[in-house]
């Protein structure tokens, strides 16, 4: 019988039980699901072994199970609601990053070493909340920050990742933007041009929500996932590798947008 795998969703927040392999996986839940009819997936592989009372873990042996045709079965829901909040970081495995077309790219754990410059960050959230955020603070101290239940507005849990903004990251008034595909770029220098100069506010929202499209041609660096206990780093390829190793990937992912 195939390995019983339990997955992560962040497009849309979600976990599942199936007897995919995670390419597979990546491939149907992108393009090969009425829930999910096209769009990026992100998702975590979980550690097998995780049990909680607050899933109905049973639904793996009811459900998930080879089919009558000898198919395996792709996807059990156990639960759409909260979920990255009662999954602990010690629990999450490899991150999986899916285009638009079902091409799938594996991202391991990797050492987190915080850059000592002071420049500016532009990051964007994936759940449980999606919006693009701009601010002073390097990755691990913006999830300190937003995982803070001191804070009036803050999360159990985030997984977000940092874009590329070029020279606006030390210039946000005159440094080129003409490569930088994202919309409204009068406002994005305003806000990076406040946080320059008002230290009173770490960081600041530059979209209310990102309502499709995840820009995997300007990740910089990676993606996170943190709260008050734990941080987790998951490295993105470099440009040679991209261009090389994950090439098919790679193409894929240019022609995703951003609204």
């Amino acid at each position: 019988m195939p390995e019983k795998h339990l997955y992560l969703s962040l497009i849309p927040q979600a976990l599942i039980g199936s007897m995919l392999e995670p390419d597979a996986f990546g491939s149907y839940y992108a393009i090969g699901s009425k829930a999910h009819v096209k769009g990026e997936a992100i998702f975590f592989e979980v550690d097998p072994s995780f049990r909680s009372d607050d899933f109905p873990f049973r639904l793996l042996d009811e459900r998930c199970v080879t089919q009558p045709d000898g198919s395996p079965k792709r996807s059990v829901y156990l639960s759409t609601y909260r979920v990255l909040s009662r999954i602990p970081i010690s629990a999450l495995g490899n991150l999986y990053l899916v285009t638009n077309d079902g091409k799938t790219l594996e991202l391991e754990r990797a050492a987190y070493l915080p850059e000592p410059t002071g420049r500016l960050h532009l990051y964007q959230e994936f759940c449980p909340i999606t919006p693009l955020v701009a601010s002073r603070s390097e990755p691990h101290d913006f999830s300190d920050a937003i995982t803070n239940p001191a804070h009036p507005v803050h999360v159990p849990r985030i997984v977000f990742s940092e874009l590329r903004i070029g020279e606006l990251a030390f210039d946000p008034e005159k440094g080129s933007a003409h490569d930088l595909p994202y919309p409204n770029l009068v406002h994005l220098r305003d806000v990076l041009t406040e946080l320059k100069y008002n230290d009173t506010k770490p960081s600041k929202l530059v979209l209310k929500q990102v309502k499709e499209g995840v820009l995997y041609r300007m990740v910089q660096g990676g993606f996170y996932v943190g709260d008050q206990q734990a941080f987790a780093y998951y490295r993105l390829p470099n440009l040679e590798e991209l261009e090389g190793r994950y090439r098919n990937w790679w193409r894929s992912a240019q022609v995703t947008g951003l609204e």
